[in-house]
């Protein structure tokens, strides 16, 4: 697998961390993270960047996941998510992964291979 852009969205700079660490220590091959604290901050960073994978928590004050994936989906609708939540009530939007926390580092690297496996069209 190619080296991989990542954007941690996440109002917990603690989980944005674990994530991060998580992802490395699974031996994902990561040339850049990049971090953001709500779904307005990642807006802001995505104007100036290229990610290839995004993790976004779903409850975040300021602007939340789903409106932020909403948003960024409009000017990058091949952008690959992966939704996490501790609220297992929270919405996701369709046809995303979503991660209920706490999760392993397992799952997430589950999560991740899954997301990015390039897909196989049959004829």
């Amino acid at each position: 697998m190619k080296s991989l852009r990542a954007l941690i969205i996440d109002d917990s700079s603690v989980m944005r961390k674990i994530v991060e660490r998580s992802l490395r220590q699974a031996g994902l091959d990561l040339s850049e993270v990049k971090e953001a604290g709500n779904g307005a901050e990642a807006l802001a960073l995505l104007a100036n960047t290229t990610v290839d994978l995004i993790l976004c928590d779903i409850n975040m004050p300021v602007m939340d996941g789903v409106q932020a994936i909403l948003r960024i989906r409009m000017t990058r609708p091949d952008a690959k998510f992966i939704c996490m939540t501790g609220n297992p009530e929270a919405g996701c939007p369709e046809g995303l992964v979503l991660l209920n926390k706490p999760f392993s580092a397992e799952k997430l690297l589950l999560s991740v291979n899954e997301l990015l496996r390039p897909s196989v069209s049959t004829p």
